[in-house]
C-alpha cells in the first residue's frame, strides 16, 4: 500500500528524519484563508504516482495570491490520469546539491539493499538507464533488523567519492541512511525512498518522500494507519476506483483494467470477466484480448481482473455479476467456473439471483456466456436447466456450456462472435 507523500514525510518525521516545514494538506482553495505562510511555499500535487514535477503539479509561489492561483490550476489537473484531489503546502528548500536514497528488497534474492546514488531528483529507472556507475547498491547480511553502522559508513563514503564537497555531512548522511533503513524495518515497507535527499548549508533534508507498505503486514502497523488516518486500503500505485471499493466491500479481489470516467470506443467490444480463480483470471484478460486481436480485428477490450476466492457465498457471486453489470463499460461478461474448492451449484445460483434480481427492478441486462465444470456439477447442472425452463425471458441471454466438451478458448471466441452479431457489427 503507498502512502501519499505528506503521510510518508510524517513517517519520517517520528524517525527524526529532517523534512522541510509542513504547512498543511487543503482540498479546496478556501482552507487556504486559515493557513499561516511564510513565503515563498511550495504547492505539491498529492497523487500516488510518479512525475508529478514533469507533468505540472510541484509549484512555487511567493505570495497569497499566486498560491490561490496555483491551487487553482493543480486542482484542474490530472497527472497519469488521477484527478488531484489535495494539495501539500511546505517550505522551499535552498538547495546546494542534492543526492538519492532507498530502502528496498531486491525481488531475486530476497535480500534487503540499500541503493544511494549522487543523481538526486530524477527518476532512479532512468539514472539506471543512462548514469549506472553512479548508482551504489548494497545488499544487507542476513536481512539485519539494523543497519550496521560499518556497512553505512562504507555506503556514504562510496556515494562521497561523486559529491567530495560535502564530505563534511558524512555523519549527517550516515545518520540519515541507518535512520531510513530503521524506517523500512519497522513499518514493514517494501520500499522507503529520498528523491531527493537535499543538501542545505545546515544538513540535509528529505524534499520528497515515499513509501510502500508490505499489505501482507498491515495488521502490524494498527498504530501507524491509524496515526495517518487511513482507514481505507490502497493500490501500490494509487487510489481504488469506485468498483474495487465496492469489490473490497464485498470481500473479493477486483481491479479495474481501465482508468476512471475514460472515453469508451464506440467500435470496440468491453468485456468483463468473471473467472474462477485468480490464476485463471490472469489468464482470461489474455485470452480476451488475444482472441480479439487474432479474430477480430483487435476490437474487444477485457475490462477487469476478478478472483471469487475459495468457496464464495451465493450473495458473493450475486454481487460479482451486479458489480459488472452496473459497470457501464461492459457489453459482454464471459465466466468460467472449474469448480474445485468452489461449488458449481452456489455459482449458478448467484449467477441466477443477481439475473433474475435485475431482471425485475429493471435494471441493465448484460449478456452472460460462459463454461462450468467441476465440484457439484450435476446439481448446477438442474438448477440451471430448471430455471431456464421457469424464466425464459430473464435468462434468454445467458448462455452456459456445461462440462469440459468445449475448451474455454473456443468459448469466450463464440461468446464474443455472438455480441457483435447483436450490435450488428461486421467481424
Amino acid at each position: 500500500m503507498k502512502l501519499y507523500e505528506h503521510e510518508a514525510k510524517k513517517v519520517f518525521d517520528t524517525m527524526k528524519i529532517p523534512i522541510p516545514k509542513q504547512y498543511g494538506v487543503i482540498h479546496s482553495i478556501e482552507e487556504l484563508d486559515a493557513m499561516k505562510l511564510q513565503y515563498p511555499v511550495m504547492l505539491k500535487s498529492m497523487v500516488l504516482v510518479g512525475g508529478r514535477g514533469k507533468a505540472g503539479g510541484i509549484k512555487k509561489a511567493n505570495n497569497m495570491e499566486e498560491t490561490k492561483k496555483i491551487a487553482s490550476e493543480l486542482f484542474k489537473l490530472k497527472i497519469k490520469g488521477l484527478a488531484v484531489e489535495c494539495i501539500l503546502l511546505e517550505e522551499v528548500v535552498d538547495e546546494m546539491g542534492a543526492c538519492y536514497f532507498g530502502v528496498t528488497m531486491d525481488p531475486a534474492t530476497y535480500h534487503n539493499v540499500v541503493i544511494v546514488s549522487a543523481s538526486g531528483g530524477v527518476d532512479i529507472e532512468q539514472v539506471a538507464r543512462e548514469k549506472p556507475k553512479t548508482i551504489i547498491k548494497r545488499e544487507i547480511p542476513d536481512n539485519s533488523r539494523e543497519l550496521p553502522e560499518k556497512i553505512a559508513e562504507d555506503i556514504v563514503c562510496s556515494l562521497l567519492k561523486d559529491l567530495p564537497q560535502m564530505n563534511y555531512l558524512k555523519d549527517i548522511l550516515v545518520d540519515t541512511i541507518v535512520k531510513l533503513y530503521a524506517t523500512y524495518q519497522r513499518f514493514d515497507a517494501k520500499l522507503c525512498e529520498i528523491n531527493p535527499l537535499i543538501i542545505t548549508s545546515k544538513g540535509v533534508v528529505a524534499a520528497d518522500a515515499k513509501m510502500v507498505l508490505d499489505d501482507n503486514a498491515l495488521f502490524r502497523q494498527v498504530e501507524l494507519l491509524e496515526m495517518l488516518g487511513i482507514k481505507e486500503k490502497r493500490h501500490d500505485v494509487a487510489e481504488r476506483t469506485k468498483n474495487e471499493l465496492r469489490a473490497q466491500t464485498a470481500g473479493f479481489p477486483y481491479i479495474d483494467l481501465l482508468p476512471e470516467n475514460h472515453a469508451k470506443d464506440p467500435h470496440k467490444l468491453y468485456v468483463g470477466l468473471i473467472p474462477g480463480g485468480a490464476g485463471y483470471g490472469i489468464f482470461s484478460i489474455d485470452e480476451v484480448a488475444t482472441i480479439g486481436k487474432r479474430f477480430f480485428n483487435d476490437r474487444v477490450v477485457p475490462v477487469n481482473f476478478m478472483d471469487s476466492g475459495g468457496g464464495p457465498t451465493q450473495n458473493k457471486v450475486a454481487e460479482m455479476f451486479h458489480l459488472l453489470m452496473d459497470n457501464s463499460d461492459v457489453d459482454l461478461i464471459v465466466t468460467s467456473r472449474f469448480g474445485g474448492i468452489s461449488s458449481c451449484d452456489i455459482f449458478i445460483r448467484g449467477m441466477v439471483q443477481a439475473v433474475k434480481e435485475r431482471y425485475e427492478n429493471g435494471k441493465k441486462m448484460i449478456p452472460v456466456f460462459g463454461r462450468m465444470v467441476g465440484t457439484d456439477l450435476p446439481s448446477a447442472r438442474t438448477f440451471l436447466e430448471k430455471a431456464k425452463a421457469e424464466n425464459p425471458d430473464v435468462m434468454k441471454n445467458v448462455t452456459i456450456f456445461v462440462g469440459n466438451q468445449r475448451i474455454m478458448a473456443d468459448v469466450i471466441r463464440e461468446g464474443i462472435k455472438k455480441a457483435f452479431e447483436s450490435k450488428g457489427w461486421k467481424i
